[in-house]
């Protein structure tokens, strides 16, 4: 088994991707902020340079450990009636997770997205062969939706950044689809585009276009983006086709069809029927969107066969928990079900269908198989813009460091019965304990100081300020971390008043002797510091924030001198934006860290703040980026309110670090960069068993 490797540098190497630029105007040093208490600005340095961020961010990622999507088709030729009693075939090899396919030619090629690089990119499979990987943008972190035509390659990314936040870095771009020698922008600069689709013969491109418009919190549920369409020889010259809809699919050259939500509420196929004539300008508003499925089922991502007289689409019944894949018979209007048939248990996702309209495609849990990835690992590397600084994805939330960086605590599921409590992990990822079971616990600090003394909430997550979660400190003995137990004998130690109400997210002072962590006992949700051995019936509580608005999340700076939160203090009656403040520990010095400037400052949602080991840099998630995919064509994500960004403690060189369809969270921060085991060395024994154990949308429900 490898060991674990810290390095740490004296010196680092300038970032080589800064995604937002916010140039300093002079340098900064932490230690000398001003102690007033506007604390607005901080004093100038030229002797010491300041250094990238660096080291090692682990943070979770919400389902993604279980998604082990791989690629699949059904003949529908070869059974007679329909596939009640087939199997589907799977076209990808198990690697990492594979989705959003298309069937490129007529001897069935495909194209596909995969993540087994740490970040989304495309591949070409033949039938009976190997992945091939295909050209990508190397500074763009996220890659979608891919189709060939005519030897070309259109997908959307996010490779362009914008020059404001709240706005979508999603595009679509083309290239040649055998070496990419050059990549061309389709999507105007300071617009949107989602989900690219290109006519049977590649004339013409159809998006779902967010336009230039900025990020709303309300659309996330149905993104609200318009039909548009473009010439292949001319995407300069766009017109909309329909006001409402995503996920545009072509039926040869003039039939388009896309989802939205209807009146009804239900989610639902619509069609436009376009003209033959190449001048598209006509088109601009002439034509009104028909529906084309019924009410009393949700249907989205549709699939048009190029016989026009059948579209394939995702469905949720109401009387299934489970998303498939149907076809819809746009004469007799009537569906046929495909994947309930084969895979009643797994949800189905994003049909595509083949040239002579044979093969239906679709992505979906792979299951028990005795071929490709069957667990996922405690820790998997993902790309990162930033030379220096490595990130992992966690198989758990809210991890924390040991003082040495050899350990991870964190926990592995919010269910008392189901992996609750408390687990630690190597944090090379060969090996996992559990620490403290059978108690619903989150949010877990290390102690800086001792490496057997971990803080943690004890009690249900996002509850009322009357709801009885406490504060826990627990204290084990490190020898019991051996490749031959599974537990760790604890002792537990309650820090906070049970008729307190709810108590949370602990942070440690960098002596190890206070917890700052939020409470609800006055009614509203501020910070307080407790003694962090004797707690507070014998070693004494005081107040450190009050007010009638959610003061949360605290981290301890590293030297001490300053508590950051998360609070929407700005706007207490808004329960959806949260900025990041500083404070010092004695409450002086109270003010707000500046990330979006001016008004936009007001739509903010930062949470998770946690500090650099050198205190000059806080990492948070944030909504600041808008979504880089459509959101109904995803398991349930919480999106956009799940990207990691850094920025310097005066609010300024703000940088995105993720960039997907994923929401990420809960973050910590290490000042080494670590070296994984890899399965074959013994890391893979105590690995969770992909189970496909994750949800629809919550707000996809059919109680309409």
């Amino acid at each position: 088994m490898k060991m674990l490797k810290i390095l740490r540098h004296a010196t680092r190497k300038s970032a080589r991707l800064t995604l937002f630029n916010h140039p300093p105007k002079h340098i900064l040093s932490h230690a000398t902020i001003s102690s007033s208490t506007s604390l607005n600005a901080h004093s100038h340095s030229h002797s010491v340079p300041m250094l990238p961020p660096a080291g090692t961010i682990v943070f979770n990622t919400v389902g993604r450990t279980q998604y082990g999507f791989d690629v699949f088709s059904v003949d529908l030729n070869h059974h007679h009636p329909p596939p009640h009693a087939a199997t589907d075939h799977r076209l990808t090899d198990g690697l990492s997770i594979n989705l959003n396919a298309q069937f490129i030619n007529h001897q069935n090629d495909v194209v596909f997205v995969s993540e087994r690089t740490g970040s989304p990119r495309f591949y070409l499979i033949r039938p009976d062969d190997k992945p091939q990987p295909l050209p990508f943008l190397p500074n763009a972190l996220f890659h979608d939706r891919p189709i060939i035509r005519n030897g070309n390659l259109y997908f959307a990314s996010t490779h362009d950044q914008p020059d404001a936040v709240f706005t979508s870095w999603s595009a679509v771009y083309s290239t040649a689809a055998d070496d990419g020698p050059k990549v061309t922008r389709l999507t105007p600069r300071g617009e949107v585009d989602y989900s690219p689709a290109v006519s049977l013969t590649g004339k013409f491109l159809a998006v779902a276009s967010y336009r230039t418009r900025r990020w709303q919190t309300n659309d996330f549920r149905e993104l609200q983006t318009e039909i548009v369409v473009f010439p292949e020889s001319d995407p300069g010259n766009r017109v909309r086709v329909s006001e409402r809809g995503g996920w545009p699919t072509w039926s040869g050259d003039s039939t388009i069809f896309f989802h939205r939500i209807a009146e009804d509420g239900w989610w639902s196929i619509f069609r436009v029927n376009l003209t033959d004539s190449d001048d598209l300008t006509e088109l601009q508003n002439s034509y009104s969107p028909i529906r084309v499925t019924p009410p009393g089922l949700h249907c989205f991502t549709p699939a048009a066969f190029h016989d026009g007289k059948r579209i394939a689409v995702a469905t949720r019944r109401k009387e299934s928990e489970f998303r498939h894949v149907e076809i819809f018979d746009l004469e007799s209007q009537t569906f046929q079900r495909i994947t309930e048939d084969i895979n009643p248990n797994f949800h189905h996702y994003n049909p595509f269908v083949s040239f002579d309209s044979r093969h239906l495609g679709y992505h979906r849990f792979r299951g028990e198989s005795t071929q490709g990835e069957t667990n996922y690992p405690h820790l998997d590397k993902v790309l990162s813009p930033v030379h220096d600084l490595q990130l992992l994805r966690l198989n758990g939330s809210f991890p924390s460091f040991s003082p040495d960086g050899d350990f991870i605590a964190f926990n592995h599921s919010f269910d008392a019965n189901a992996n609750g409590g408390v687990k630690i992990v190597r944090s090379n990822g060969s090996k996992r304990w559990t620490l403290l079971k059978g108690r619903t616990c989150f949010h877990n600090v290390w102690s800086p100081t001792e490496k057997n003394v971990i803080y943690t909430s004890i009690g249900p997550i996002f509850e009322s300020v009357s709801k009885t979660v406490q504060i826990g400190r627990i204290e084990f003995d490190p020898v019991h971390l051996t490749n031959d137990r599974e537990e760790v004998p604890y002792k537990l130690t309650i820090l906070t008043r049970e008729e307190t109400g709810n108590n949370a997210f602990p942070a440690c002072s960098p002596d190890g002797k206070n917890v700052v962590f939020r409470s609800g006992r006055s009614g509203h949700k501020n910070l307080y510091i407790v003694d962090g051995v004797e707690g507070e019936l014998n070693g004494g509580l005081r107040r450190l924030t009050e007010g009638a608005w959610i003061d949360t999340m605290p981290c301890w700076s590293p030297k001490g001198d300053f508590i950051a939160f998360s609070s929407n203090r700005h706007d207490p009656d808004n329960s959806e934006v949260f900025g990041i403040y500083l404070v010092r520990p004695d409450g002086s010095g109270l003010r707000r860290v500046e990330v979006a400037k001016g008004v936009e400052g007001e739509r903010e949602r930062l949470n998770h703040v946690c500090f650099s080991g050198d205190g000059e840099w806080l990492l948070f998630t944030a909504n600041l980026g808008g979504v880089s995919a459509e959101p109904v064509g995803l398991p349930n994500q919480f999106q956009p309110y799940g990207d990691l960004y850094v920025v310097r403690v005066d609010g300024s060189e703000l940088r995105r670090l993720t960039c997907n369809a994923y929401e990420n969270g809960t973050p910590t921060w290490h000042d080494g960069v670590l070296a994984l085991c890899s399965g074959g060395d013994g890391g893979s024994d105590d690995w969770d068993e992909l189970k496909g154990e994750f949800q629809e949308p919550l707000w996809i429900t059919c109680d309409i």
